[in-house]
């Protein structure tokens, strides 16, 4: 899946093709630009010298240890970065140093949770490192149901809202396969609320859903309005309900960027009266 000017398994410049653009830290493994909402994540082999490496598990999940060379890891700067970039409504990609190649796009992920574990430091001593479990953006399109339908009806708008903020506001101290259930969960609670917040009407040019499903709701799609790609779960703030063509507009018509911020001031307002 492409991320911008990033096409997944090619080969790119960390100076040129990235940190001349997007800016950042040139050293760690952590990239946190200020102007960008994007976190970009290096992964190699330098941690294995310390007895730990990156690397996939078999439940579809890429662990990725933090940063910290001495004492216990906590989150603080790139850490607190990687675990809240949801939240925070910034997308998080990787990409594996080649050495002298330079680095190859993984692609975009989602952090859907993260453990702790004993593991050396620089200096040898024996500290709690945090393992970070990410899930590819693509992954998370993938649907759970946790609820039958018709106990969906029963639920009202602001019981909605509540288990949608609840869920979009943590990241849990899960691994493997309960952290991509967790992340699926997540993604259908923000998703339930804001197409329920819509009503059948598109957030951004106020016409009825273009048609309706084989289920008998109105087709409308989720618009991440603060973030580079739709793809996983985000905070219901920055989540518009939106027709398809109004979609298409936001990411590839020439006033693209208008609409889009018009649809941020549309939910925001929603929000705001939902609230009160």
């Amino acid at each position: 899946m492409p991320w911008g000017p990033f096409q997944e398994q090619r080969i790119y410049s960390r100076r040129r093709d990235i940190h001349a653009v997007y800016g950042g830290q040139q050293q760690g493994g952590i990239c946190t630009p200020g102007e960008h909402p994007v976190i970009i994540v290096f992964t190699g082999e330098s941690g294995e010298q310390h007895g730990y490496a990156d690397g996939w598990t078999s439940e579809g999940t890429f662990r990725y240890f933090g940063e910290g060379q001495v004492g216990d890891m906590v989150f603080q700067r790139g850490n607190r970065a990687i675990r809240d970039h949801l939240i925070d409504g910034k997308d998080l990609l990787v990409f594996q140093t080649r050495g002298r190649e330079g680095v190859r796009f993984l692609g975009q992920f989602e952090c859907a949770g993260y453990s702790f574990e004993t593991a050396p430091d620089r200096e040898s001593n024996h500290r709690r490192a945090i393992v970070f479990e990410l899930v590819p953006s693509s992954a998370a399109d993938e649907q759970i149901e946790t609820e039958h339908p018709a106990d969906q009806a029963e639920i009202d708008l602001s019981a909605l809202r509540r288990r949608a903020f609840t869920a979009a506001q943590s990241t849990p101290l899960a691994t493997g396969t309960e952290a991509r259930r967790s992340l699926y969960r997540r993604s259908e609670a923000v998703r339930r609320y804001v197409l329920a917040r819509a009503a059948g009407v598109c957030e951004s040019c106020n016409q009825p859903a273009p048609f309706m499903t084989l289920k008998g709701e109105p087709y409308l799609e989720p618009h991440h309005t603060r973030r580079l790609s739709d793809g996983g779960p985000d905070d219901p703030r920055f989540v518009g309900a939106v027709c398809p063509s109004c979609h298409r507009e936001i990411h590839y018509g020439v006033h693209g960027q208008s609409k889009n911020d018009a649809l941020i001031e549309a939910v925001k307002c929603k929000e705001a009266s939902i609230k009160a």
